[in-house]
């Protein structure tokens, strides 16, 4: 039997929202506005690589790391993207569509009176654009502005159990990097939201590992 979780806590992009489209569609925005093409593949495959790398440096906001991202994304693509014109990820960011089955999962959650967090690598400005895009209310959101670190690093998990006291928590999230190994790290339930087929990258265990958002709320139902 499913224990009876209270609140549900969620990584936003890649998780709710349609993160690697976003990206991919921006950068061959960006690309075809500089006379180029880029391949939807070898920008998620750079993009993967140097995010986190850049994250993992000194605090700095999400926007400064968007366009680092995007410019070591374009130069690892033979692509000299100059950094005035390497805002354009921020820039379309709260454009960026959920998954067709994320408001409805969200909203047979919230029905069930389960409390919706988000924990987020996000600046506070750029998830607000986004939370438009859904049909439910978030009870709190913890970002990367807020704890001035990013996700594996553990402050947003820490963040949010003061929030959320002994109430039974899970989280749901599509990173195993980001989220699946440190939320397991902490003793939090995880599970893991795996759309894409991957192969965990670690020993981290989820509690259960479903293909959409619709098969996590059949989950808990």
């Amino acid at each position: 039997m499913v224990e009876r979780y209270e609140v549900i806590t969620f990584d936003c992009y890649g998780t709710l929202i349609d993160w690697e489209s976003g990206i991919s569609d921006s950068f061959a925005a960006a690309a075809t506005r500089e006379g180029r093409t880029v391949s939807r593949q070898e920008v998620l495959r750079a993009h993967a690589e140097i995010e986190p790398a850049v994250q993992a440096t000194s605090y700095r906001p999400y926007r400064e790391v968007l366009a680092a991202v995007a410019v070591g994304t374009a130069e690892r693509l033979g692509w000299g993207l100059p950094r005035d014109r390497a805002t354009f990820l921020a820039d379309g960011l709260g454009d960026w569509k959920p998954f067709p089955d994320t408001n409805s999962a969200l909203e047979r959650l919230t029905a069930r009176g389960i409390t919706l967090g988000i924990l987020s690598n996000i600046d506070d400005d750029l998830l607000e654009a986004t939370l438009r895009h859904f049909t439910v209310d978030f009870d709190f959101l913890v970002t990367a502005e807020q704890v001035k670190s990013y996700k594996p690093a553990h402050a947003h998990f820490e963040r949010a159990r003061e929030q959320i006291g002994d109430r039974p928590w899970l989280h749901a999230a599509a990173s195993y990097f980001h989220d699946v190994a440190p939320a397991y790290e902490l003793g939090i339930p995880v599970a893991w939201v795996n759309r894409t087929g991957d192969r965990p990258a670690g020993d981290a265990c989820p509690v259960v590992e479903v293909n959409s958002l619709v098969g996590l709320a059949d989950w808990i139902e």
